[in-house]
């Protein structure tokens, strides 16, 4: 939610301080230096095994980026033992700044499913979650574990676009919020931009709409495809933002939410607030907000493992969904995406199975090049594995 500074925060802070000490402080660290802690640390693995290509979470693994790394190091040193509201501010403002709006009109949270699944749960007092038949729904399931109703699913169009005319028409009296994401997980296709704004408009004039732009960052011209503007218009429109994507912080968990203040103040009363951000994430998000460089060169990392992806499902007989995202759609044909997923993993390559119903769609993430070549070079074999698998 919107960072607000509790007493809890701002005495607790003190009165550890006070209460350790400066002098204690040194003693302490004295005696680490001297070697007098010598309780081993577990061992802890970050990321795929070694050998392992993990591409089946839309992650970007050529992140941290030098500065986020640098910034990461010395807020964990200086202020890993404080509550995090002084970078929470700083970030407020930054995002605040380039959108032209307030700290009011702004949620922070740990990655962006905390303030998606907090906007779900807000809707769901008010009515059914209305959405595409495939979309990135986890969020919007979170009301059903209390006992909401389940999401109100509109087909996709014959080539998996989001159908907004029948989106708009399924609107209702029981509806609490439409929930769309652009571009979409797991199809990677984005929407016209206008026929979205003239959605939104509409469709927010009957309900809540959510837009979920986790991949913003990635497309061309993100600027042109953001639906911030209707929220700084007046719309009953939300828009969510990660750090988890093209920034390569999926670990360090930070995202936001954007809308009225009235909506920020509504949706936060689901939340924790301040209490489920840290420093290290911040210290890392505040680094790359503005690093263009990184952005650019991971987007370039990104549109060539694609490329590279696009060609091989080519060559192997097969197609795939145009991707404005990370990750890749690939229509599998007659074969079988749990399957072939298996088979990928025999050859150590992690990719995701089956959505829904759609039992022939395989999504693949992009990572690392090298680990891009071993899904291509891996796919005729697990190809021949899947069928065979299939007719066992």
């Amino acid at each position: 939610m919107s960072y607000s500074r509790s007493r809890r925060l701002f005495i607790g802070g003190s009165v550890a301080a006070s209460a350790f000490g400066v002098s204690g402080f040194s003693t302490f660290t004295a005696a680490q230096t001297a070697g007098a802690i010598t309780s081993p640390i577990p061992a802890v693995t970050y990321g795929p095994s070694p050998g392992v290509a993990k591409l089946n979470a839309n992650e970007n693994p050529f992140g941290p980026s030098a500065k986020a790394l640098e910034a990461i190091t010395k807020a964990s040193a200086e202020g890993g033992a404080y509550y995090a509201y002084p970078a929470a501010m700083t970030l407020l403002d930054m995002i605040a700044e380039r959108h032209g709006i307030s700290r009011k009109n702004i949620s922070l949270s740990a990655g962006s499913s905390p303030i998606l699944s907090y906007t779900a749960l807000a809707a769901s007092k008010k009515g059914k979650i209305l959405g595409p038949d495939l979309f990135w729904d986890t969020t919007s399931k979170a009301p059903e574990k209390q006992g909401a109703p389940e999401i109100v699913r509109v087909p996709n169009t014959a080539e998996l676009d989001i159908d907004l005319d029948a989106m708009y028409a399924a609107i209702d009296d029981s509806t609490g919020m439409v929930h769309i994401c652009n571009p979409n997980n797991p199809t990677g296709k984005i929407l016209d931009p206008e026929k979205l704004r003239d959605f939104c408009i509409k469709a927010s004039k009957k309900t809540l709409v959510l837009v979920d732009e986790a991949y913003n960052e990635l497309i061309d011209e993100p600027p042109k495809h953001t639906m911030i503007p209707l929220v700084k218009a007046g719309h009953n429109v939300v828009v969510a933002r990660t750090f988890s994507k093209i920034y390569g912080l999926a670990g360090m968990r930070v995202g936001y939410l954007i809308a009225s203040e009235e909506n920020t103040d509504w949706i936060n009363r689901y939340g924790m607030g301040g209490y489920t951000l840290n420093q290290a994430g911040l210290a890392a998000a505040i680094a790359s907000y503005n690093d263009e460089a990184f952005l650019t060169f991971s987007k370039e990392k990104i549109n060539e493992g694609k490329a590279m992806v696009m060609d091989a499902v080519k060559a192997n007989g097969l197609t795939a969904l145009p991707s404005s995202t990370n990750f890749v759609f690939v229509n599998l044909g007659d074969g079988n995406a749990e399957y072939f997923r298996q088979a990928m993993a025999e050859e150590d390559v992690l990719i995701r199975g089956i959505y829904r119903t759609y039992t022939n769609w395989s999504r693949v993430s992009m990572g690392r090049i090298a680990d891009v070549k071993r899904y291509v070079d891996s796919m005729p074999k697990a190809l021949e594995k899947m069928y065979a698998l299939q007719n066992s």
